[in-house]
């Protein structure tokens, strides 16, 4: 039998979240409770969670602090269950990374059916062979050297198609400059080189990603990029 999905929940309400957590369990969840902002990343990464659920309004650091910093290292689903209904919260949410967002309160069936709709995006992405890669409406073709989004071919240049590649390859997880520099251009970067920098600007543009507030290429700010595999 496969190890049930594990649940992050986050929230400082201690009688809710020992609601959701139960709750949770008879679902044949496995679930982990952290209360305040600053304890969030220390625990994640300790738990190695499937899925979060993740107040905004905590102790320490906030929901929107949290979700911003989990999205620099990790692509793990993000769900906010929050009291805040005001509509500019849940776009700022969804901006900074946020997969969902439910408004408490939400009943049980509600927030199970949206946990589960998550992780089933997350087991169906990607689909990848060795010269071919699927990330929900992106395909990737390395034998044809071609990219379609939304059934729509997207024309890149060989050095943005090879640049996309790479972190693609590497879905998930942080890409330093330095080894982008050295897998794509072949020199070791001298601190001056900001050909990567325009190759991401320009496939950005091309791939339909905010510019401003990238959800799908995602810049760590002193170090590189990180391809998110369940943005499209």
């Amino acid at each position: 039998m496969p190890s049930p999905a594990t649940i992050l929940i986050i929230e400082d309400d201690t009688e809710l979240a020992e609601w959701i957590s139960q709750y949770l369990q008879e679902n044949n969840f496995s679930t982990d409770i952290v209360g305040h902002g600053d304890q969030v990343d220390a625990r994640f990464r300790s738990v190695s969670p499937d899925l979060v659920l993740l107040d905004i309004n905590l102790p320490g650091k906030n929901g929107f602090e949290i979700c911003q910093q989990l999205r620099q290292h990790s692509s793990c689903p993000i769900i906010m269950v929050t009291a805040n209904d005001q509509e500019l919260d849940e776009v700022l949410g969804l901006e900074l990374g946020a997969d969902d967002y439910i408004t408490k309160p939400v009943t049980p069936r509600v927030l199970l059916a949206r946990i589960k709709s998550q992780l089933r995006k997350l087991q169906q992405q990607p689909q990848q062979s060795d010269n071919k890669m699927q990330f929900g409406a992106l395909t990737i073709d390395l034998d044809a050297q071609s990219v379609i989004l939304n059934e729509q071919v997207v024309a890149l240049s060989s050095g943005e198609f090879e640049l996309l590649w790479v972190l693609a390859s590497h879905a998930g997880k942080e890409v330093k400059r330095e080894d982008l520099i050295r897998e794509i251009r072949g020199f070791d970067y001298d601190g001056f080189d900001r050909t990567i920098d325009v190759r991401i600007s320009r496939l950005r543009k091309k791939l339909d990603d905010n510019a401003d507030q990238p959800r799908r290429i995602k810049t760590i700010w002193g170090k590189g990029y990180l391809f998110v595999k369940n943005a499209w």
